[in-house]
């Protein structure tokens, strides 16, 4: 893959990188306490057909580790600023997790910049029991440090089989982890915890793909349905055995869904 490169928006550096040549534009959102090499697999099987932007987000990987409360909206300009930098002026947009929620507010603030939007093991609707468990997360991360975080959380993240057959990718995700700043990945983790765009989702109007894994306990099948039932025209996708971390455990099975509904090679409605 390309080497990385910076860009400064205000006062914050961030680590971007562009695959692919002459491709539609695609730009790809990691979630909370990632970094731009968690789509990867995904780029690599779909940068023949794309442009794809990946980036870190701010207090993530090689951006700046800016201290202090971070705002769903900060994510959305410096997105934005990225998209401009690279010549993106309409594009195709993909979050996960927090990436999807960034996302969402995108498509809500900015949709004529969007040709299709793909949400990926993403939150909306939360139940009021889904609220509290989210934010008791959260209670335990800014009490404790990423890597407990990581260690509470591998279950909810990963199957078993991946985890026992994989365990080269567990130690370099542990590893990764530990990099991250306890702060940054506090202040992500509260947008993560306190946004919900459930009652403004039918405003969204362009192709949207809506995708999880049938196993995630967290962005679970309830609110991808949900999402869809309130996104008009939107196709929804239910990934069978899987859980949360769909890119690192099965980014051929994302790469295919991305790969027909950003071509139109699959009906843009469920």
């Amino acid at each position: 893959m390309d080497d990385t490169q910076e860009h400064k928006v205000g006062e914050v550096t961030l680590n971007y990188r562009i695959d692919g040549d002459g491709g539609e534009p695609l730009v790809c959102i990691h979630g909370v306490g990632s970094y731009l090499e968690a789509w990867s697999g995904v780029v690599e099987r779909l940068k023949d057909r794309f442009t794809i932007l990946t980036f870190d987000l701010r207090g993530h990987g090689k951006s700046s580790r800016v201290k202090g409360r971070y705002e769903i909206d900060d994510f959305v300009t410096e997105t934005l600023a990225l998209a401009d930098k690279v010549g993106f002026s309409a594009f195709n947009l993909a979050g996960f997790s927090l990436g999807g929620l960034i996302a969402q507010r995108l498509a809500l603030t900015r949709l004529p910049r969007l040709r299709r939007l793909v949400l990926l093991s993403t939150v909306a609707g939360r139940t009021p029991q889904e609220r509290e468990q989210v934010l008791s997360r959260l209670a335990a991360l800014q009490a404790g440090t990423p890597a407990d975080h990581h260690n509470a959380s591998l279950s909810r993240w990963l199957t078993e089989a991946f985890q026992e057959k994989n365990p080269d990718v567990i130690t370099w995700l542990r590893a990764r982890d530990a990099e991250n700043d306890p702060d940054c990945y506090a202040s992500a983790y509260r947008v993560l915890a306190e946004t919900d765009f459930g009652g403004f989702l039918d405003q969204i109007r362009c192709p949207t793909l809506i995708a999880t894994g049938e196993d995630d306990v967290g962005s679970n099948p309830r609110m991808a349905r949900y999402m869809h039932e309130r996104i008009p025209g939107s196709r929804l996708v239910l990934f069978p055995g899987l859980r949360h971390s769909i890119l690192i455990e099965a980014p051929d099975v994302v790469a295919d869904a991305m790969g027909d509904f950003l071509t139109g090679t699959e009906a843009a409605h469920g």
